[in-house]
């Protein structure tokens, strides 16, 4: 470290030497974070000592200059984290490189001759980094994984997984011990369970779904009401605790869901054959039972074991043609229970239930996995009829070991908590609309802000904004998690949740599971430090499961794109940053960079407090929400980036003065369902 530099730690920490997390970053713009703390401590390159991103550190605290912000040094690397690289290999004749886009390198990655594993120009890998001598300006690595051609589809969506961390094959040792699994079910266990199979029953779910691991039954009963039974796969009665399968679904935790496939927890013998609720065919369920009246009141819920037999599969698009028709198999079931799941949902946005309406990016993909075509898929009723249910289950069982019991705590248990949002962003984002012509009252309590967040998402229905404040408003709000300290669910407006209802494709489901079993056996209260670490666990595969899906929604709009190249297309203006505005387009929502470097009829600068760029001379600005016209200039498919070039370099407005841009809207009467976070 330079002599010169004035030691200055800052108050906060007892000594100017710390222990903490690095993160590193491709812009040099690294950070750390000590032990216990919150506060981001930059780091420049020099001082990082090839620190890579996640490595546990011990840093010297200085500052340049008096009052100057705190920076650090690495004095020494205490333990590596493990990680792995994506890319693209290019080969010489006595060496070669990774080069990766990957954000946290800036360098390529160095391999000698007899680390490429066979690896040739031009093949996607995967490599790790087995030493970064200090003098050396790249890393040297070894390949791990030939995952193909770049520019290959299955290589680049097995890229995509390798890059978060996450499995793109399945151990055969795994596969085998699965297929060793019997898939009878003895008449002594069908004696042991409640049996269903002679009451009407059927599955809902996407057209190109294997993994069926819902089932709804549904029957009226003498007094008028009707019974309706949530059979969810019994998983655990196949898995057993400590089972090779057990440990891969552990560290796996949920199902990962790329544009064009399924990598699943368990096994396919089991995901989609032994476990999963084909119609016709004898299957073992965990299921929860309600009795509800005329107005969708649960007279009296029980949880129980169950064999099933489901008499149909229906796609959505096949229940909605029988909502909408009031024709078809099940008629008579279907619209009852889609009458009380109308009842449901309604009593949930009455007390305070967030309503967010948004729709997901789809492919239609050829045979070699090149979309061919982008269409958006929003909930319809029949989406909405099964989540309700979904919804009733997982809260039920949540009550049922949650709800104060005079006699003793409640025992250790999983919940799916999602917090109210931080009232520092709630505030940022109402200042952001206002300037856009809408009001959010953030005073009173969390069910009065529901209730203004949900009249606002009607308010923007169908106006060009409602995408970017529907976006906007999803940011604003905590992220939902795991843990055994129960939150409630802010989003959902429910005091207790859990997730119950999905154990062929997320862990935490079959904790759930295990301990309703533990509990009803009578089995002891487990340790609940041991399932808390579960909990942090699963929630983390799960936001690198979501980041992998996004990636490849990206890589494909990418795909999608790059043909077309000096096309114009209509968009509006979802970002805007010091380098540049980025725009999606109206009519598939592929998202591109207008470089700063591009607007060049003046200097403009960056307002973070207005969301805009600022003409210096002309005032004139590049506002968050504005419509914008732009040509297709590049599509980079390694890099997941779009390139825009504006056709009319004109800015679309003067710069924001207090009261401007208001604008008045008709409400529109909209009232739709559709997930928050991934409930």
């Amino acid at each position: 470290m330079n002599k010169d530099k004035r030691r200055d730690p800052s108050p906060t920490f007892q000594s100017s030497v710390v222990v903490g997390t690095f993160f590193r970053r491709s812009n040099g713009k690294n950070s750390f974070i000590p032990d216990g703390e919150d506060t981001s401590i930059f780091v420049a390159e020099r001082n990082s000592h090839h620190a890579m991103d996640g490595d546990h550190v011990k840093v010297q605290l200085f500052a340049c200059r008096r009052r100057a912000e705190l920076e650090g040094e690495v004095l020494e690397i205490l333990e590596r984290k493990e990680s792995t690289f994506t890319g693209r290999l290019q080969v010489n004749h006595s060496y070669a490189f990774l080069l990766t886009e990957d954000k946290t390198l800036a360098n390529d990655i160095f391999i000698p001759r007899n680390r490429l594993k066979g690896g040739k120009d031009g093949d996607k890998a995967v490599v790790r980094i087995i030493e970064w001598p200090e003098e050396n300006k790249n890393p040297i690595g070894e390949v791990l994984d030939i995952l193909g051609r770049a520019g290959d589809n299955n290589a680049e969506m097995h890229a995509i997984l390798a890059e978060f961390g996450l499995p793109y094959t399945y151990p055969p040792e795994i596969e085998q011990q699965a297929e060793r699994i019997p898939d009878m079910i003895s008449a002594k266990e069908i004696a042991q369970r409640e049996d269903f199979r002679a009451i009407l029953t059927f599955t809902i779910d996407p057209k190109d779904a294997k993994d069926f691991d819902d089932a709804l039954s549904a029957r009226i009963l003498p007094s008028g009401n009707w019974e309706v039974g949530v059979h969810i796969a019994d998983v655990t009665h196949y898995v057993t605790p400590d089972s090779a399968i057990e440990e891969e679904a552990r560290r796996r935790a949920t199902s990962v869901y790329l544009v064009d496939r399924t990598i699943p927890m368990l096994p396919e013998r089991l995901s989609n054959y032994i476990c999963s609720l084909r119609p016709h065919e004898d299957k073992l369920c965990f299921s929860a039972i309600f009795e509800l009246d005329a107005e969708a009141r649960v007279l009296s819920s029980r949880l129980v074991r169950t064999v099933i037999r489901s008499d149909r599969r229906f796609t959505y698009e096949e229940a909605q043609q029988v909502i909408e028709s009031g024709q078809g198999d099940c008629c008579a079931e279907i619209l009852a229970l889609n009458t009380i799941a109308v009842k449901l949902r309604e009593r949930r946005f009455a007390n305070g239930a967030l309503n967010f309406d948004r729709y997901e990016v789809k492919f239609d993909i050829d045979a070699d996995g090149r979309p061919l075509s982008i269409y958006f898929k929003e909930a319809k009723e029949s989406n909405k009829l099964v989540e309700e249910f979904m919804l009733l289950a997982n809260r039920t069982v949540a009550e049922h070991f949650a709800l104060p019991n005079k006699r003793k705590a409640p025992p250790t248990f999983v919940y799916r908590i999602h917090e109210p949002p931080d009232a520092e962003k709630i505030d940022n984002f109402a200042a952001f609309i206002s300037r856009l012509g809408y009001k959010l009252n953030t005073q009173g309590n969390v069910t009065d802000l529901s209730k203004e967040i949900n009249s606002l998402l009607d308010m923007v229905h169908g106006k060009p904004e409602e995408n970017l404040i529907d976006t906007l408003a999803v940011r604003a709000m905590q992220k939902a998690r795991y843990t055994t300290h129960n939150a409630g669910h802010y989003g959902l407006a429910f005091q207790y949740y859990t997730h119950f209802t999905s154990p062929i494709r997320r862990y935490p489901d079959m904790m759930v599971h295990r301990l309703l079993s533990q509990y009803k056996n009578g089995g002891k209260n487990p340790v609940q430090e041991e399932y808390e670490n579960l909990c942090k666990h699963a929630s983390a595969m799960e936001t690198l499961a979501t980041n992998a899906e996004r990636a490849s929604v990206k890589y494909k709009q990418v795909e999608f794109m790059k043909d077309k190249l000096g096309q114009t297309f209509e968009g509006i203006i979802s970002g805007v940053t010091e380098w540049g505005l980025y725009v999606e387009l109206d009519d598939n929502k592929c998202e591109g960079l207008v470089p700063i470097r591009d607007l060049n009829d003046d200097f403009y600068e960056f307002d973070d407090k207005n969301y805009c760029l600022i003409g210096r001379r002309t005032r004139h600005s590049y506002r968050l929400g504005d419509p914008i016209t732009i040509q297709v200039a590049a599509a980079n498919l390694e890099r997941k980036q779009l390139d825009f070039k504006l056709l009319d370099s004109s800015p679309l407005s003067p710069a924001p003065r207090r009261g401007s841009h208001k604008r008045k809207y008709r409400k529109s009467g909209k009232n739709n369902y559709e997930q928050l976070v991934r409930m």
